[in-house]
């Protein structure tokens, strides 16, 4: 059964101990638990940020008759975080997790990155602040199947995007290299959690590498951290909303989440 620990309940000391934390969601501010733990312990980092949505211009929330999209839940925020940080600070936050996430990896590790591009202020925002400096070897694009278009000056946002940043060792896992650098799923629509990504996607990624320890500092509602399950790997989740880590645990233990 998968372990649920709390900063209330966990020390530095456990946080460097990588064995006590195979298979657990970690209830914490994702830095304070990664600060704490040791250098090379992790072989791979999946991983989709709050993207700081609620700090725009949300036109692509509103439809065509200027009302918010009732479904999208996200320009509410997340449990335990607004999403709505000054840009500048939204970018010193994101790229002190990568210098994180990149010292935990060994040195065949790898970062599958998601993220979104947006337009602010009729600039391209392509996330080039966050990743610039960090040893990127190559960006996947994933679309979404499906989806519906309320306002009428755009067409339909389907697709994001996955920066694989990589130590020099990296090497993908036998024949993974026939799938192109485009994917296409379908998106999760059973899942209450507001932005959850495509399982069959985060598989793809798990299983074309030959990490064994898998960690997402975002975990959400727990998809990477099942996936690295069903594909018998080790996972480490850490979220900092207790509501999404429970969600998480009960995924975990093919429990019903209501």
């Amino acid at each position: 059964m998968t372990q649920l620990l709390s900063k209330m309940q966990t020390t530095p000391i456990l946080y460097q101990q990588p064995e006590t934390l195979l298979n657990t969601i970690i209830c914490d501010d994702s830095l304070n638990a990664m600060r704490q733990m040791a250098d090379q312990s992790i072989d791979l980092c999946v991983t989709s940020p709050p993207y700081n949505l609620r700090n725009s211009t949300g036109n692509g929330m509103k439809d065509g008759r200027g009302g918010k999209w009732a479904n999208a839940r996200l320009i509410e925020g997340y449990q335990s975080h607004d999403d709505c940080l000054p840009h500048d600070q939204y970018v010193e936050w994101q790229r002190a997790c990568l210098a994180e996430m990149l010292r935990l990896i060994k040195d065949d590790g790898a970062i599958f990155y998601n993220h979104k591009w947006r337009v602010q202020g009729g600039l391209l925002q392509d996330r080039q602040d966050i990743v610039d400096g960090f040893p990127i070897r190559q960006i996947i694009i994933w679309k979404r199947k499906g989806g519906i278009n309320f306002n009428p000056g755009y067409f339909l946002p389907t697709y994001e995007v996955i920066y694989l940043i990589a130590k020099p060792k990296f090497r993908l896992a036998p024949k993974s290299n026939r799938y192109g650098d485009v994917w296409e799923f379908t998106q999760e629509l059973d899942n209450p959690h507001p932005a959850p990504y495509p399982l069959s996607l985060i598989e793809r990624i798990i299983s074309s590498t030959n990490a064994q320890t898998v960690l997402d500092p975002f975990v959400g509602s727990g998809t990477t951290a099942v996936a690295a399950k069903n594909l018998n790997r080790n996972y480490i989740g850490i979220d900092i909303s207790a509501e999404y880590c429970a969600m998480a645990q009960h995924r975990l233990n093919n429990e019903e989440w209501k």
